[in-house]
This record gives structure tokens, C-alpha cells and sequence, in this order.
């Protein structure tokens, strides 16, 4: 009668749920979405150098499973576990795994939530240094503190995976576990499971030359651009003139690569180039200045200063790359930072920051000064940045300065003795910490600093100066088409010029898919780097009699440029002096299709401390969310199972008996 029971009991129970998957279950594809949840989410990837690694990977080869247990709850967990950990206890929780070993034993891997603009506010956060890339800097003071907030995190290794929660990916856990919580059920548990496995870490290669040899990563870099304004004549028999260089940088860095906004550092000073080059490019007559102006974008900045190092390179191998351009004849460099918050109180104000007094200097300065006087209506202030700072703060002028000390230099930047970026390098820097009217002002100044600087007398007339006027709505096209999602990349500019492949731009330098080329396939080369190029080719050119032919048979003039090609496949030839410049460590060559690590040169200051940094390569990345029965449950149903078929044997033996006694008395 008990087996009988239970039969009946579940059999009705096992029919419903087989009906019910039926209905929604067709396939093997339906079966595993069922079970399993796909979560979005940005990872923190492995990097390695030549002394080692930072980054995070799985610690072997295989995924890592492991149950989801809030940060607050981890003291409370033996095994190894999950963390889920909001964005503010982020900090904490890996100054801990720092500090405590037996902690950090616990941790199969990290799940951080992304968080609202009005949380993210409460405290900055930076996983950078306190001063970013010292080891670069042309003065001994490298204990100064730039970024008093930085915590060094990023430059850490770690042996579990980490990801950053997208927005939807962060509801759809927190929903997951509240559900998980409220069963109850001490019999299962919620688990992430982690495929985040680095080629480096299966072959054993754990720095950049063995993972190099073995073809199991790749150096990080990518492509600068550079433009003169007019374009340069080469064929032409007049003198050089003299080259005022305006520079800025197109690539930030984060603890997760695909989250590398950078949005006051560096994009709003990038913003505020381009914005300045399209104001001088509708002057009448700005070829008739006595001096060349020409606006480069370095990109690998943040990783070595790989862009400004290579571009002098380039510049001693007179290669095609920077075919017009001489080292000696630049003659100044402006150099245009964070200027995204320099707003404060209703004024604009930013610091000049200068490594040393010199004529060429003292005439930067003066040429600043007069563009903010003619600017007063503005509420624009410039000040030199306090002769207590060390000298110049992390930028690419370093990378100049450290090449030829003679040169002369200013960085504008919207801070004076340490970063007003309570956010450099995190995920944080976001559109939310750039205000546009400031980004204006810095266009503003630097656009007629330039014109200052370019011209030949050194008294040019505020009334023409007045004439030069930075396109208000271009700015904030820019920070809405490269700070964010909606339009992000899809806006109309960009695609005007590019189809991209992403909406949201991610300025990580990324790396060097193939041979360093000045012309290399626009399949290889990021987003941003093509807009750039292609906009400033753009403003930059001289107009053609005839240029309504498209250009898929190529330009006729050496130099011409076809730009918008992607756009409708035919593009536009346009009369313009821009160019790409490989951007990778002066420390890499690259023969037969493999990289190889040369040895240091003492005469190449930065090459000697370079870390020569690369990605490890990987099959997928991912992460997915299930419930498991813990193993408890499982023997307690095997030996139930076990019992229960034991005890039906015995029924059956024992029925059979009784049914074939009561058949002989029959």
C-alpha cells in the first residue's frame, strides 16, 4: 500500500511537469536557456609586461563555478565563493585582498554592480597611481602625488576573474539572488560560472617576450593621427616653415578594458582639439601665417605614452607615416589635457603647466594670456600652474621633454597641483563628469592661442582674434557622439564619416592586429581613430575643382585623401596632409609576422623603463548564473533512491510470494 502511494503521489506531479516543459521547451537551446542566464558584464583581462602580470584571469584552465555571496555576507563562507559587491565597497573589498591572504583564498570571482549617477558621487574612486606612469617623468620627484585618490589596484594580478555589471546585467543577478533568497531551500544554491581563461595562462607564458614567442598574445597599441593646417606641399620648392604642434590624446585606461570612458581624461581635451582645428579651419588666408600648425591625436598614452614615443621615432626614420613633417623644425607644443572640469564658481579656469622658463615658453604663456583678454566677455581664466609642483604633470610632452630637453612646451589642464578628477582611469569618467560649456572655453583659448602663436607680428588685434569662433554645437555633438551611448557612435557626425561597429565608444588602446603600416586596412583600426582621422582630413583639406568623382580606383595626387569611403563605398578625394602613425612600444619590432622584444637602448631613457605591455589572448569571455543542488542533497537522494529501490524489491519478492500461494490454494 506505501509503494502504491507513492506512486500515485508522484506520478500526476511528474505528467504536469513534463506537459509543461513540452510546451516551452522544443530544443536543446530551449532546454539550456531554461537553466542557465547569460549576464552582461565588462571583464578586467590579463596584461602582461616584461616583468610580469597584472590583470585578472581564471587560475587555470578550466571555467570557475563558484556560489554568488554578497561581500557583506563573505566572513560567513568557507568555500570558495562568488562576491557580489557594489561599486562604492568595490575599493574595500580589494585593499582586503591585498591586506589578507586567507581572504583573498576565498574569492573565485568578483561580480561588481554598476551603480546610478547619484551614488557614484558620494566618493571619487581611482585605480590608477598616485603618479601615473613616474617611471616616465623627466624629474626625480616621482613620489609626488598627482592623483592623491589613486589606489594602484589596476596594476595588480589577480588570480580570479572580475567583471563590471552592465545595468541590465546588474538587475538581472540582484533579481536572481533576491529569488534565491527568499526560497530558502538549503538544498541549492545560486552559482556564477566564469569563462575567462587567457591563452598565457594555458601555455605558461606569464610575461610579454615568452608570450610573444609563443603566439599566445599580442602588443598593445593602435593608431595616432596626425594634420596640418593648411595641408603641407611637399612638391614644393619654398621653405619649411616652422611647426607649432597641438596636441592631445584619444585613449584612457580602467580596471576593465571595455570600460575605458576617459571622459575628462583625455577625451574633453581631445574635444576641445578638434574643436579649436574646425574654428581656425574657416579663417580666410591661414595659409599665409608664418608658421605650420599641425594637431596630432596620440593614442597609447595611458600605457607607456606608446603613441608620442613611436611618433618621434617615426620622425628620426623620416618614414611615410610623418612624410612633411621634421623633428627640428617643431618648434613649440601645446599640449591640451583635462579640461572637462574646469568650471568652477561660473568660470572657466585652467592652468598652464610648464617644465621650465624659456623665451619659447614666456611667448606660449604671453600668447595664453592675450587670447583670455580677449575672451574677458567669456569669464575664461588662465593662471601658470604653482612653481611648488614638481614640474609638468603625466602627459605626452614628457615624451617630447625626454627626447630633446631644449624643446619648448605648455599643458593646459583644468587642474593646478593634483587632478580635480576624483574619477582618472575608472570606469566612472564618464559623460556625467565633463561639463561642455568648460570644454568650449578651453577650444576657445587654444584656437586663438594658436593664431597668436602662428602669426607672423606678435601684436595681432583682438578684433581679429574676435573673428575665431569655436562651433558651440559641434562640441557638444562630440561629447554626446564619443561620451556616450545614446546617440554614442551612431550619432549623425560619426556616421557622416565612418560606419562604426560599436555605439559605445570604448577608448582602450586595444592592440596590434597586423603590421604597422602608414596605411593600414581600416579594418584594423578602432572607431574613434578613424573618425578622427577622417574629420580632420576633413576640415583640414583644400577644396578640389572636381571632386564629385568618388575614389575607389584611388586618389590621383600624392597629396590627396579619400575620406567617407564608408559611408556610401565611393567616398571623396580631398587635398589634405593627414596621416596615420603606428602607435606601439619603441621596444618592438615586428619581422615575418612575429614580434620580438629588442634589447634596451641606453640612449632611449623611456625605451629602457619601458614595461612593453601586452594582451593575453582568449577563446570567449562570459559569464552565466544557475542554480545547483549542493552535493549533500545529492547523496541524500542517492542513498534515497538507493533505499527506495531496495525497499521495492522487497515488495515485489514479497507480493509474488503471496500471489503465488493464493494461486495453489486455488
Amino acid at each position: 500500500m506505501a509503494l502504491t502511494f507513492i506512486f500515485l503521489f508522484f506520478i500526476p506531479h511528474l505528467l504536469s511537469s513534463i506537459s509543461a516543459q513540452s510546451t516551452s521547451m522544443e530544443s536543446v537551446p530551449d532546454l539550456q536557456s531554461t537553466m542557465y542566464t547569460d549576464v552582461d558584464g565588462f571583464p578586467c583581462v590579463r596584461l602582461l609586461s616584461l616583468s610580469g602580470t597584472i590583470g585578472c584571469s581564471n587560475p587555470g584552465r578550466d571555467k570557475v563555478v563558484a556560489p554568488i555571496v554578497r561581500f557583506e555576507n563573505v566572513d560567513d563562507v568557507t568555500e570558495l565563493s562568488s562576491i557580489l559587491v557594489s561599486m562604492d565597497q568595490f575599493p574595500t573589498l580589494f585593499n582586503r585582498l591585498s591586506a589578507d591572504p586567507s581572504f583573498a583564498s576565498k574569492v573565485g570571482g568578483v561580480l561588481v554592480e554598476s551603480v546610478t549617477d547619484s551614488q557614484k558621487k558620494l566618493n571619487g574612486f581611482s585605480p590608477d597611481q598616485k603618479f601615473p606612469l613616474a617611471e616616465f617623468a623627466p624629474y626625480h620627484n616621482i613620489s609626488y602625488e598627482w592623483n592623491p585618490i589613486g589606489s594602484g589596484i589596476m596594476w595588480k594580478s589577480y588570480g580570479f576573474p572580475v567583471f563590471l555589471l552592465t545595468e541590465s546585467g546588474t538587475k538581472t543577478l540582484q533579481e536572481f539572488v533576491l529569488k534565491g533568497e527568499d526560497k530558502k531551500k538549503a538544498y541549492t544554491s545560486n552559482v556564477a560560472e566564469f569563462d575567462l581563461v587567457m591563452q598565457t595562462m594555458k601555455s605558461g607564458t606569464h610575461d610579454s617576450e615568452s608570450c610573444l614567442n609563443e603566439g599566445t598574445c599580442l602588443p598593445l597599441g593602435g593608431y595616432s593621427v596626425w594634420s596640418a593646417l593648411p595641408p603641407i606641399n611637399n612638391s614644393s620648392s619654398k621653405p619649411s616653415k616652422p611647426i607649432i604642434l597641438t596636441v592631445a590624446s584619444m585613449d584612457s585606461a580602467s580596471f576593465f578594458r571595455d570600460r575605458s570612458l576617459g571622459a575628462d581624461s583625455p577625451i574633453s581635451g581631445l574635444i576641445a582639439l578638434l574643436a579649436a582645428a574646425d574654428a581656425l579651419s574657416h579663417l580666410d588666408g591661414i595659409g599665409d601665417l608664418s608658421k605650420q600648425l599641425v594637431f596630432v591625436v596620440f593614442t597609447g598614452e595611458a600605457w607607456g605614452y606608446l603613441g608620442s614615443r613611436r611618433f618621434l621615432v617615426e620622425l628620426d626614420e623620416h618614414s611615410d607615416a610623418v612624410q612633411g613633417l621634421n623633428h627640428s623644425l617643431i618648434e613649440k607644443v601645446l599640449e591640451i589635457g583635462s579640461v572637462g572640469k574646469g568650471l568652477s564658481q561660473g568660470a572657466k579656469n585652467f592652468f598652464a603647466h610648464a617644465e621650465r622658463d624659456s623665451s619659447a615658453t614666456n611667448q606660449i604663456m604671453v600668447a595664453l594670456k592675450h587670447a583670455q583678454e580677449s575672451l574677458l566677455s567669456e569669464d575664461i581664466r588662465i593662471t601658470s600652474a604653482s612653481a611648488s609642483n614638481p614640474g609638468i604633470p603625466p602627459s605626452s610632452l614628457m615624451t617630447f621633454w625626454n627626447k630633446n630637453p631644449g624643446i619648448s612646451g605648455v599643458v593646459l589642464e583644468d587642474f593646478d597641483s593634483s587632478f580635480v578628477n576624483e574619477f582618472y582611469h575608472s570606469y566612472l569618467d564618464d559623460l556625467s563628469n565633463v561639463n561642455s560649456s568648460a570644454v568650449v572655453a578651453a577650444a576657445s583659448l587654444v584656437a586663438r592661442t594658436l593664431y597668436i602663436l602662428a602669426s607672423e607680428t606678435n601684436d595681432v588685434q583682438n578684433s581679429t582674434l574676435a573673428a575665431i569662433n569655436v562651433n558651440v554645437s559641434l562640441v557638444e555633438q562630440l561629447v554626446g557622439c564619443l561620451l556616450g551611448c545614446d546617440p554614442g557612435l551612431s550619432c549623425e557626425l560619426v556616421k557622416k564619416y565612418i560606419s562604426p561597429a560599436s555605439t559605445c565608444a570604448s577608448n582602450y588602446v586595444g592592440v596590434i592586429l597586423d603590421e604597422p603600416s602608414s596605411t593600414p586596412n581600416p579594418g584594423y583600426i578602432n572607431d574613434v581613430p578613424r573618425f578622427i582621422w577622417n574629420f580632420l582630413a576633413d576640415i583640414t583639406s583644400i577644396s578640389k575643382e572636381n571632386s564629385s568623382s568618388g575614389c575607389q580606383q584611388g586618389c590621383s595626387g600624392s597629396d590627396e585623401v579619400c575620406i567617407k569611403a564608408e559611408t556610401d563605398g565611393k567616398g571623396v578625394c580631398v587635398l589634405s596632409t593627414t596621416r596615420y602613425v603606428p602607435a606601439y612600444s619603441t621596444r618592438l619590432s615586428f619581422e615575418s609576422g612575429v614580434w620580438s622584444v629588442l634589447p634596451p637602448n641606453s640612449s632611449d631613457k623611456m625605451g629602457v623603463v619601458d614595461p612593453v605591455w601586452t594582451e593575453s589572448n582568449w577563446n570567449t569571455v562570459g559569464i552565466r548564473i544557475y542554480t545547483v543542488q549542493i552535493a549533500a542533497y545529492d547523496r541524500v537522494v542517492l542513498f534515497g533512491g538507493m533505499t527506495l529501490t531496495l525497499l521495492a524489491y522487497l515488495g515485489i519478492a514479497v507480493t509474488r510470494t503471496f500471489v503465488a500461494k493464493a494461486t495453489k490454494r486455488d
